[in-house]
């Protein structure tokens, strides 16, 4: 997890705990980078966090150990992709679970995540056509919600895997971001987070895996509340955000992972998503995103969010995980 100027106390304290003392499956690490200054009550925050969190673990989970905090301090901001590069030196384990410090992990989250991403190691096909190797990104479907995350929106489902995922990734991320856990040593091998791809670090270090030949799989189930507002709609649109992803899809088919037809089919439907007002393009998400699921009544229905203070402890924690 990333933490910057720009961030608020409440939504980084909502973050934190849905994704440890919340979780029925905790991790054993909570990396935070702090990405240059941040307000005072935010450094207050993270300067107590561990024996806050040893706490939290003490009265509602006396039998486990409280995940180790680690906050790394940047003196400037650096930008989210070197934060999180920085991050990545200072997780323990092989599983990282990313999360934004705006978002809601569902208490159900690393339970269903982890087991999965061990079962699935040996059934994952994309870019193996023989299915050999081990699963390296597992996302999951994520649903949407404005302010109050007791009134859930809309879910956003992706394609599972295989040959349906590789024609989906070529259009646009394969993976929602907030909602994925990837093998450490994948990542690395890959080169990390690029930190010269704007807004888009994470796509490019998608496809960076594909091209690698990672395996990749998504799972239905929405397990992480996804925070989206009148900003977000702002941020998805503009000249600025245009022209960035045009030099995301210029390195796409430089790099070979798109074609010549591809990058122009691309640049053109971002050309009518990026370049249109505000409200148009949010209708237009939502319609887009409609099609993709299919009808939302098909789709996993959201595990009731907990009250906080009280959770049930896991049966089987034995596969350590780096919540960063």
């Amino acid at each position: 997890m990333s933490v910057y100027g720009g961030n608020t106390l409440r939504e980084l304290e909502r973050a934190v705990q849905s994704g440890t003392i919340e979780q029925t499956l905790p991790p054993a690490q909570l990396v935070i980078v702090r990405d240059g200054p941040v307000p005072d009550d935010i450094q207050r925050y993270l300067d107590s966090l561990p024996s806050t969190m040893a706490v939290w673990f003490a009265v509602e989970h006396p039998d486990m150990p409280a995940p180790t905090v680690t906050v790394v301090p940047l003196e400037e901001n650096h930008g989210l992709a070197h934060a999180l590069n920085v991050g990545l030196e200072h997780c323990l384990y092989e599983y990282i679970a990313r999360a934004d410090c705006d978002d809601v992990s569902l208490p159900n989250r690393f339970a269903t995540i982890i087991p999965q991403f061990v079962a699935s190691s040996r059934t994952a096909s994309h870019a193996r056509p023989d299915g050999s190797g081990s699963v390296d990104v597992l996302g999951s479907a994520i649903r949407e919600f404005s302010d109050d995350e007791r009134e859930p929106g809309q879910v956003r489902l992706l394609p599972a895997e295989g040959a349906e995922l590789a024609k989906y990734a070529r259009l646009q991320s394969p993976i929602h971001h907030p909602s994925v856990v990837f093998r450490k040593s994948a990542v690395i091998t890959a080169g990390g987070y690029p930190e010269d791809a704007g807004r888009f670090e994470d796509y490019m270090l998608w496809e960076r895996m594909m091209l690698n030949h990672a395996q990749f799989l998504n799972v239905p189930e929405p397990l992480v509340l996804y925070r989206t507002n009148k900003e977000a709609y702002e941020r998805r649109g503009g000249f600025s955000m245009f022209v960035e992803e045009c030099r995301l899809q210029w390195r796409f088919m430089r790099d070979g992972f798109t074609t010549p037809w591809q990058f122009l089919r691309n640049v053109a439907v971002r050309a009518a998503y990026r370049l249109t007002p505000m409200a148009i393009r949010r209708r237009a998400y939502h319609a887009i995103v409609d099609k993709r699921n299919g009808a939302l009544e098909s789709a996993p229905e959201q595990p009731e969010p907990p009250k906080r203070g009280r959770h049930s402890a896991p049966d089987d924690s034995e596969d350590a995980t780096s919540a960063s």
